[in-house]
């Protein structure tokens, strides 16, 4: 599950199959079970009621679920979809579908004002390098957008919309009974107005969809699953209301060379036995496309490490940049030419008359193990 999000049929707790009537049931049902006016202060009712929002505004759009059903939540990205973060995105479906139900909280008392728009969520990929240097990228998003010819009214140019009769302008009814009920009024949608000459151009709506091509600067330093918000990109609020934002999430594709773990860069170099031996200047590469020359100390040691300061990803924030971690890996040569072999018996020649210090300590602890073996065994013989 991407993200560690829960499969949606699991959260709504209908088959795969479920038609839009189903889903739309299971939805109220947890809706109303999970509400905030129902559940004050309950954390996790709170996340609950987000959660079955999003699964259900993911479910019943017919392209979405298509994507959702063939390749999971990974499917999803790239396709904007509602922050379900925002409380007033999931208010805002949960009165779309069923209206107020609880009229007693306060924040939906009455005709609400105008609406901002939605947020937009949309994930897009990037290059270590991209995400070294900072970049720009173009991404092509889909979003309703308010009607220029009516200004967003949805009334025809030199119409005005008029007070629904239904609600008498309040944009909500109140059902009374044991309970006072209030809804938001289903004839005029809340809005409090009806159109009767709708706009030829958006047909009453006061939105349009269009596919807007908006550019993202990339920050240097930026990391994997964070955001960039652009303020005012998502789709169109009601007249007057300010449109909702547009949250683009990063992803970044891995390195054929160097691996990230937060502002550090690590990379694996192998070396000769020679090399290791001597020591020397090491050629090192980086994620700016060239070489630079750090110091390999001699008698390295295959898995050592060489950290080289400040070559590293910048911090997103302007903070001290990381560091490049070179992993070092002896190699062992295969196929020696003639004079390479020459060369290597006579160096082992050469070490069996001056073991390293290394070897003889390893060689008299083995030896020491074996005579205390020895000596026990005897020991046992002789008690025998």
């Amino acid at each position: 599950m991407a993200g560690g999000k829960r499969d949606y049929y699991e959260v709504l707790g209908v088959s795969r199959d479920a038609d839009d009537e189903t889903l739309k049931k299971a939805y109220r049902a947890l809706a109303m079970k999970y509400h905030p006016d129902r559940n004050p202060g309950d954390a996790e009712a709170d996340v609950r009621f987000k959660e079955a929002a999003e699964a259900f505004e993911v479910l019943r759009n017919p392209e979405k679920r298509a994507r959702y059903d063939r390749y999971g939540h990974d499917g999803l990205n790239g396709m904007p979809v509602h922050d379900f973060g925002n409380a007033d995105a999931v208010m805002d479906l949960f009165g779309e579908l069923f209206g107020d139900f609880f009229g007693g909280g306060g924040r939906r008392r009455g005709r609400r004002g105008p609406r901002r728009g939605s947020d937009l969520q949309v994930a897009f990929e990037i290059d270590l390098v991209e995400a070294y240097k900072g970049v720009q990228k173009t991404l092509s998003i889909p979003r309703q957008e308010s009607c220029k010819e009516c200004s967003g009214s949805g009334a025809k140019p030199g119409t005005q919309p008029a007070p629904c009769r239904h609600c008498g302008g309040r944009g909500v009814v109140v059902h009374e009974g044991f309970i006072s009920v209030q809804q938001t009024c289903r004839a005029c949608r809340g809005q409090g107005r009806v159109i009767t000459d709708p706009c030829g151009t958006c047909r009453g709506a006061g939105a349009i969809h269009v596919q807007r091509d908006i550019t993202v600067s990339v920050p240097p330093g930026i990391d994997e699953g964070m955001s960039i918000r652009l303020t005012g990109e998502g789709e169109a609020g009601d007249p007057g209301a300010p449109a909702g934002d547009l949250y683009c999430q990063v992803r970044i594709r891995p390195h054929q060379l160097f691996v990230r773990n937060n502002q550090d860069l690590h990379c694996e170099v192998p070396i000769t036995f020679s090399q290791a031996a001597l020591g020397g200047t090491l050629e090192v590469p980086t994620l700016e496309g060239k070489f630079i020359n750090a110091t390999l100390q001699r008698g390295t040691q295959n898995g050592d490490e060489i950290r080289l300061s400040g070559r590293g990803m910048p911090h997103v924030r302007g903070g001290r940049p990381g560091d490049l971690v070179v992993h070092l890996r002896v190699i062992t040569p295969r196929n020696l030419t003639r004079r390479q072999e020459e060369l290597l018996r006579e160096l082992a020649e050469l070490d069996g008359k001056h073991v390293p210090p290394e070897r003889k300590g390893f060689l008299d602890r083995v030896m020491e193990f074996f005579g205390s073996t020895s000596t026990k065994k005897e020991a046992e013989g002789k008690g025998s």
